[in-house]
């Protein structure tokens, strides 16, 4: 979500400064609640079950919104209903992608939570214990969670300095700087329990704003699905080829192979962030585990529909012309529906609509920072401090002290960057966080959960040979260079004509996994086999209980 998609939407819809002050007030109200709820959430005792667990108290539905909360983010809420706005087939297929995810997470979600512990790298450890597995968990986790952090924190900061009227690059540094530092006290006096009560309640203010936006869209067409697609493919502008493949990145070869590229990042990258495996082992079981991640699929799965149904009513509302001369993107896309629903916004249920749309999208943003510092910080502070450092010897005192001051450290850092990379496009941070996902940590959670013949060389090769593939990509791709919306628009020197390497990098990840393993396995001795038994005592055996 970039710095122009969102100066676009807050000065092209609002009707002035009244509606500005009603959604900064609504926007400072949740944030003074969030931090109430997670003052209220704090850990009764310094232990390490209550700040990376929450003691594994939530219920499954609790855990079910918590989990689909950390899957709503800005790119799903604007980039998917935008692109079902403008691309028409393109953008639906990208909904369905982003519910696939969650359903990809169902097959690891059991077993990762059989077993145990808190962190990434104690998944990792359980098949290759030793420091080197816990460093490459923590470089795998903060390679994934320090270009979503930083895309998240600037989108942030640029949307508050926006809502309190000021537009220059100094004001929104400090706006970022603002937001960061209320994200950090989050999870600092939460833990896991406090952020995903505050990731319940976005579930509950996004899911209901979506609802009523839907549900409005529907009573404009009679709740006749037939005319709301007639009028989308109307107002769009391409006529009856609104609804064919090739208009998100192109209808070329090149074209569908990065979107398709896209398409798997979404899917098998969104089902392995960290924040997510973090998330899921605040379950009491791997029973448990399964059925939250079930109703998440349920919960997601009606997100996505009216996501579908708010970009269709857009562009049959606002029409395709407007929303891409506003935006190509079409990140406009919601905000531009809800301005022009009901009255528009000189109307008082229009101004309603705009205003609860508008905090959904700051709420948005806002959660998702909390998980991914969590995230980073136990990786610092379990995996690093505690098990490197102090070779396990640490009391669950120090510890969660550690995992507080490492959350400062993670959210200092992601604040120092985001002010740094502030009014560069960073969209393409999102392809490159997905793909170092799909790319590392999920062949490393597939090979260590399914193959016993998984070793500690092929997990090395599959962390540090998929880092730097994917960077080696990344730097090398159009989402870096050689286009407007390049991270550096003003350089060209990309040798892959892609946007998302996803295609390229994943088959890497998994076919370094297999090689490192096969290679590895020459030296394989008796602690390689004490391993196996251990995998299998835990993963094997607890998923046969369930």
């Amino acid at each position: 979500m970039t710095e122009l998609s969102l100066a676009t939407q807050f000065t092209s819809v609002s009707g002035g400064s009244d509606d500005r002050a009603v959604v900064l007030t609504a926007f400072m109200v949740f944030v003074v609640l969030s931090l109430l709820l997670c003052v209220l959430a704090m850990p009764e005792g310094d232990t390490t079950a209550d700040f990376y667990t929450g003691s594994r108290s939530l219920t499954p539905m609790q855990n079910a919104l918590a989990l689909t909360g950390d899957y709503i983010s800005a790119a799903t809420l604007l980039g998917v209903s935008g692109l079902v706005a403008v691309a028409g087939y393109d953008g639906v297929s990208l909904a369905v992608s982003s519910c696939l995810a969650v359903g990809v997470f169902l097959v690891l979600a059991g077993p990762l939570r059989n077993a145990g512990g808190y962190t990434l790298g104690d998944a990792f450890a359980l098949r290759s214990p030793g420091s080197s597995s816990r460093i490459a968990a923590a470089t795998a986790t903060l390679a994934v969670c320090l270009p979503f952090l930083v895309l998240q924190l600037a989108g942030a900061g640029s949307a508050t300095a926006l809502l309190l009227g000021v537009t220059s690059q100094g004001a929104q540094q400090v706006c970022t700087v603002f937001v960061g530092s209320v994200m950090i006290c989050y999870t600092v006096l939460g833990g896991m329990r406090g952020t995903s009560l505050v990731q319940i309640v976005k579930v509950a203010v996004v899911l209901t704003t979506m609802l009523l936006l839907a549900l409005l869209v529907l009573r404009r067409y009679e709740f006749d699905p037939g005319a709301l697609l007639t009028a989308a493919e109307q107002g769009s502008g391409l006529r009856d080829r609104y609804f064919e493949p090739g208009h998100a990145l192109g209808d070329s070869g090149a074209g569908r192979l990065d979107f398709l590229s896209l398409q798997l990042s979404v899917v098998l990258g969104g089902a392995c962030m960290p924040h997510v495996l973090m998330r899921i082992n605040s379950a009491a079981d791997g029973a448990a585990a399964r059925r939250a991640t079930r109703y998440a699929v349920a919960v997601m799965a009606v997100f996505c529909l009216c996501v579908v149904i708010a970009g269709l009513g857009a562009v049959g509302v606002v029409g395709g012309e407007k929303l891409r001369a506003l935006d190509s993107s079409g990140q406009t896309a919601l905000m531009l529906l809800a301005g022009n629903l009901e009255g528009g916004t000189s109307g008082f249920p229009g101004s309603v609509m705009y205003t609860a749309v508008a905090c959904s999208v700051f709420v948005t943003v806002l959660a998702v920072v909390a998980g991914l510092v969590l995230s980073a910080a136990g990786a610092l502070a379990h995996d690093l401090h505690a098990h490197v450092v102090r070779r396990g010897h640490m009391s669950e005192h120090r510890e969660v002290r550690s995992a507080r001051w490492a959350v400062a450290a993670v959210g200092g850092l992601g604040i120092f960057l985001a002010v740094m990379a502030q009014g560069r496009n960073l969209q393409s941070l999102t392809h490159l966080a997905l793909t170092l996902a799909a790319s590392t940590v999920l062949p490393a959670c597939l090979y260590g959960l399914f193959w016993s013949r998984y070793n500690r060389s092929g997990l090395l090769w599959t962390v540090y040979g998929g880092v730097i593939c994917t960077a080696a990509l990344y730097v090398c791709s159009l989402s870096f260079s050689g286009t407007p919306a390049s991270l550096l628009p003003g350089h060209d020197f990309h040798v892959v004509g892609l946007q998302s390497t996803a295609v390229l990098a994943i088959p890497v990840g998994f076919l370094l996994g297999w090689a490192g393993s096969v290679a590895g396995r020459r030296a394989q001795g008796a602690e390689e086999a004490d391993v196996e038994v251990r995998w299998r005592e835990r993963v094997l055996v607890g998923a046969r209980e369930e």
